[in-house]
């Protein structure tokens, strides 16, 4: 009868716990947007252009499962190899798409195609052609390094011409676009100038998606032509990485 009653109170505990969960989450997403409605509403753009790609790296499969119950069908993850142990959890789920939105080495990039719909860090050609050579189609994007930063990856913009003339010979690959990581800052303005400049390469190649702006400067990037902003604090609280 002890085991009985703990196993219920175990249960109702859980689906406590879950609720509660989702209710937070809830209240996020929906703060979320209406930071990029009233973002939208300044720049005179229609919020349904702007993707909302909820960064799940570091969460587990779970998560993505409770952001999809809440109407969320973009995903962006920084790892293949963390995002291959999630994958299986998270396959059954019908329109959700999953982007790799952090650094790809060319030897992890037969499983990154098997894995994500979208890679957005393409950088070079030789990444392009490995990605082509998995024969899976695949949407693409070139991130572009617009600062002095060190760590940072990217595309120098001075190559962009000819990475994309490579990649548009890729048959498997779809460019969409563009997208870029401006060294970090509390201050959203700082950010200004690397959105404003990505937005005039991608005016000046052709390139309409712009995928730029977190959840400290998302409005900053709207603002300045973002099709698609990256956002996992502001809907996920901030991330405890296992030890």
């Amino acid at each position: 009868m002890t085991v009985v009653w703990k196993s219920t109170c175990e249960r109702v505990n859980f689906r406590a716990l879950r609720h509660a969960i989702l209710v937070a989450m809830r209240e996020r997403l929906a703060a979320v947007r209406e930071r990029i409605a009233r973002a939208a509403e300044r720049a005179r753009r229609d919020p349904e252009t702007i993707t909302l790609l909820a960064v799940t790296k570091i969460f587990p499969a779970a998560v993505i499962r409770e952001a999809y119950e809440l109407g969320l069908r973009q995903f962006g993850e920084n790892y293949v190899q963390e995002f291959e142990g999630k994958a299986p959890e998270v396959s059954d789920l019908p329109g959700a798409r999953f982007h790799l939105i952090g650094h790809l080495q060319s030897n992890k990039s037969k499983k990154a195609a098997e894995l994500f719909q979208v890679v957005q860090t393409v950088d070079s050609a030789k990444l392009a052609r490995r990605l082509n050579e998995s024969a899976r189609p695949l949407e693409v994007m070139i991130e572009v390094k617009l600062s002095d930063e060190e760590a940072k990856s990217g595309a120098d913009p001075a190559d962009l011409p000819e990475l994309i003339a490579a990649i548009r010979e890729c048959g498997n690959l779809q460019l969409a676009g563009l997208m870029t990581m401006p060294p970090w800052s509390d201050d959203a303005e700082a950010s200004r100038p690397y959105f404003r400049r990505l937005r005039e390469l991608g005016e000046r190649h052709g390139l309409q998606q712009l995928s730029m702006g977190m959840s400290h400067d998302l409005e900053t990037a709207i603002e300045e032509g973002a099709t698609c902003i990256r956002v996992g604090t502001a809907l996920f609280g901030k991330r405890k990485k296992a030890v």
